[in-house]
């Protein structure tokens, strides 16, 4: 089977569009209309990115932002935003989407807008930018469900509206749904393999809540994790709490200065975690950041999880 995942060809430059009759999509507690088609787009976070990229969107992209400070763009990325440039290597500010002339700004909460901050809906309207807000992101605001695959799919949905490619979006979802069941066909969910994903800190760790993505991916996967009690996207927890939980496995998210390989040294070395079953049984299974946050990899996260998962000693 030919998979939707984020390819050279997803990659490409797709044929000018005519401009249609105005859409409103829902983001987060916004309802907001388009009149015409976004001219001057910019993403920010890899993730982000990818996903304007596998739509064919780069045409209407006038660059991007906070990625190559903390992300390694991989060689599909790098030939996707090639002919872009990049806004600034960290958050975007008011005063560069405004300068670079953006009409429109894809990005979410704690992925370049803040809470009280200077590049939010309200701080861009007035200079005719749109924002339109990653849908996992939306805890951070309002309420919502615990994160799924239907965030992702979602914020697929509401650009193929914004930009005037529906049948590009409903065939990429289609695709993704269709490999994932491929992908987990032999998953067994009676009972779950007990999973805590490791982002980052020694002195506390930093993980995924029931309301981050690794959530969805960890159970499309057959497993459970153990922070799912947890009420927050991602954040600090205590090493008391993931002791008690005993994780089976440990799913590492790999950015950053501090390598995959350093994070499972720190946990296999420290006596303190002798006693977690996915360090007695050195089962450890890493993710990349672009893996691990909404977008189009995260179809083959589910895979990799998958695999990790049947095989780990219990």
């Amino acid at each position: 089977m030919k998979t939707a995942s984020l390819t050279a060809a997803a990659l490409m430059v797709w044929p000018a569009f005519a401009q249609a009759e105005a859409v409103t999509v829902q983001s987060c507690d916004r309802s907001i209309t388009f009149p015409e088609t976004p001219q001057a787009a910019v993403s920010n976070d890899v993730n982000i990115t990818e996903m304007m990229l596998v739509l064919g969107l780069r045409e209407h992209m006038i660059g991007y932002t906070g990625i190559s400070a903390w992300r390694t763009l991989d060689p599909e990325m790098r030939s996707g935003v090639a002919e872009l440039p990049e806004l600034s290597t960290i958050y975007p500010t008011r005063e560069v989407l405004v300068g670079a002339g953006a009409d429109f700004l894809f990005a979410g909460w704690n992925y370049g807008l803040k809470v009280g901050g200077e590049v939010t809906p309200a701080t861009l309207e007035p200079f005719g930018i749109t924002v339109y807000e990653l849908t996992e992101s939306c805890t951070h605001i309002m309420d919502k469900p615990k994160a799924s695959l239907d965030d992702m799919y979602n914020d697929i949905r509401n650009l193929g509206a914004i930009f005037r490619v529906p049948e590009r979006a409903d065939a990429l979802i289609a695709g993704w749904q269709a490999e994932v069941e491929l992908l987990t066909a032999e998953v067994d969910t009676t009972d779950p393999i007990k999973a805590f994903v490791y982002d980052s800190g020694e002195d506390s760790p930093f993980t995924a809540g029931r309301y981050a993505m690794p959530t969805a991916l960890i159970e499309a996967a057959g497993g459970s994790n153990v922070m799912d009690s947890f009420e927050k996207s991602w954040a600090t927890v205590g090493w008391e709490e993931v002791i008690d939980a005993a994780p089976e496995v440990i799913v590492i998210v790999n950015y950053g200065e501090v390598t995959a390989d350093q994070k499972r040294a720190f946990m296999m070395n420290n006596p303190a975690f002798a006693d977690i079953p996915a360090v007695v049984n050195d089962n450890f299974v890493t993710l990349e950041y672009v893996e691990a946050t909404p977008g189009p990899r995260n179809i083959a996260a589910i895979g990799k999880l998958a695999n990790a998962f049947a095989v780990a000693d219990r």
